[in-house]
């Protein structure tokens, strides 16, 4: 306890008895007594032959128990295990190489380090570094590519993560750090250390292609990674259809189902070739393993085949779809539970466009804006 705080009271004999009140401070002063401490107690690290020369091998992490000025800044010490002067110890306790280390001349190094406090007088603690040298790599990283699909109101995308880079080394020591090629930065940005891709706000409706790699400090390896931005139209909003799934998460429809399914979709709701199908968004069903797509088919021409029309295809077409995944049913007006007929029944479906939603598998993700259905009898 770093001080206390005493309410002192003085009351006198008088009749009646006065009273007077002060508060009483009291600090305790710190006395250096406890050592620093190193977590964990030892360390392993490990660097890679050919490595250059300040490359980062292991950083220390030092605490104290005592009050701050018997504390930080810690000062590092090798005493044991660097009469070649290959390691250095920067004051933040980074340990770095100073040599360009071989495998064939040492595979282990032992370095005993002090680290000393800043109290009077010092306390002082040690630990034990054993530092292993091993090959350089000789495996390219692997990177799966990946493909993203952003859905979004016009001019109104808020920016987020978008996706995942999913990268593996057989080299079991091997750092990835990924990169993306400055003149793209304006637009996206790549976590160099999880791969995870980034978009800033404003993205225009298109395709983008981004220069993504992969290095493992020796091997650069490129990454296919394209981005599609497709931004939705009012009137598209007033002539979609839900199809809703049964037992699937949105990463198992995307991951296994997506492509066949909207192929077969595709098949059965197109009059003609030039017609698009927009897949609005999927969104898990509150409160069940149902899942929800909402889409909408333009024509040719521009226009938007209506509800009711796209219901008819998919009814006879059911079959042939419910070959790739299982359907729960298919909405336009979902009325349940309201004392209304079919007719009476109006449906409005509200998007919220800076609530997205993003599903990512390590080949596909799908970032689409939340949506609400809200249904009314006009009976």
């Amino acid at each position: 306890i770093s001080g206390y705080s005493l309410v002192v009271q003085a009351r006198d004999s008088g009749t009646p008895p006065l009273s007077s009140s002060v508060t009483v401070n009291v600090d305790i002063s710190d006395v250096n007594d406890n050592s620093p401490v190193f977590t964990p107690a030892n360390y392993t690290a490990v660097i890679q032959e050919n490595k250059p020369v300040g490359t980062s091998i292991l950083q220390l992490v030092v605490t104290d128990k005592d009050s701050f000025h018997n504390g930080p800044p810690f000062t590092f010490t090798i005493l044991t295990g660097n009469e070649e002067e290959e390691f250095t110890l920067d004051p933040h306790g980074v340990l770095r190489s100073a040599v360009i280390f071989k495998h064939m001349v040492s595979t282990e190094y032992v370095l005993c380090v002090q680290a000393k406090d800043s109290g009077k007088p010092q306390q002082v603690s040690h630990t034990y570094v054993q530092v292993k040298v091993i090959e350089e790599s000789i495996h390219k990283p692997t990177a799966i590519p990946l493909e993203i699909f952003i859905v979004t109101m016009e001019d109104d995308f808020p920016g987020g993560v978008i996706g995942k880079i999913h990268a593996t080394d057989q080299d079991v020591y091997d750092v990835l750090t990924y990169t993306l090629k400055s003149e793209q930065k304006s637009l996206f940005k790549v976590n160099s250390h999880d791969g995870k891709i980034i978009a800033l706000g404003g993205l225009d409706n298109g395709k983008y292609v981004l220069n993504v790699s992969v290095s493992d400090g020796r091997f650069q390896v490129p990454i296919d990674v394209v981005v599609h931005v497709e931004q939705l139209l009012q009137e598209m909003l007033q002539n979609t259809v839900t199809i809703r799934f049964e037992n699937v998460s949105p990463e198992d429809f995307l991951g296994l189902h997506m492509h066949g399914f909207r192929r077969t979709l595709r098949n059965a709701v197109l009059s003609q070739k030039q017609d698009s199908l927009h897949i609005i968004s999927i969104q898990p069903v509150a409160g069940s393993s149902q899942l929800d797509m909402l889409f909408a088919v333009q024509m040719h021409s521009g226009g938007f085949y209506k509800p009711a029309y796209l219901i008819q295809k998919l009814t006879n077409a059911r079959r042939h779809l419910e070959n790739v995944i299982r359907i729960s049913a298919i909405l336009e007006k979902n009325c349940s539970g309201l004392d209304c007929h079919e007719q009476h029944c109006e449906q409005s479906l509200s998007i919220d466009s800076h609530s997205l939603m993003t599903y990512s598998t390590a080949r596909i993700s799908f970032v689409c804006p939340r949506f609400y259905r809200n249904v009314r009898c006009m009976c």
